[in-house]
């Protein structure tokens, strides 16, 4: 699956590409490696607290909210990523929002 990513810049539109080229559902969470600028390979899922994503390979993980709540997920994504790569992830996670939601 081929998802848009937007960074909003001073300028106008910074425009990339992303692609899911793995998802799997675990029943617990889910496992999706998205290949763009980086490889980043995500595990999804939900608590008591809302949804979360953790990327091992970063070492870095966060609570997010719906998926389709793509402003949320790139503010909380962003601090824990960096910019290009927490706007790839939010943008993946809003591609796969009818796999992944509620």
């Amino acid at each position: 699956m081929i998802f848009e990513c937007v960074n909003k810049i001073k300028n106008g539109n910074e425009k990339w590409t992303g692609e899911i080229t793995s998802f799997k559902n675990h029943g617990s969470h889910y496992e999706i490696v998205i290949e763009s600028r980086s490889r980043i390979h995500v595990l999804y899922g939900k608590t008591e607290q809302g949804a979360f994503a953790c990327m091992p390979d970063f070492g870095a993980g966060c609570h997010l909210v719906n998926p389709n709540d793509q402003f949320w997920n790139t503010e909380k994504l962003t601090r824990v990523l960096g910019r290009v790569d927490g706007i790839t992830v939010a943008s993946a996670l809003k591609a796969l929002v009818d796999k992944i939601c509620c």
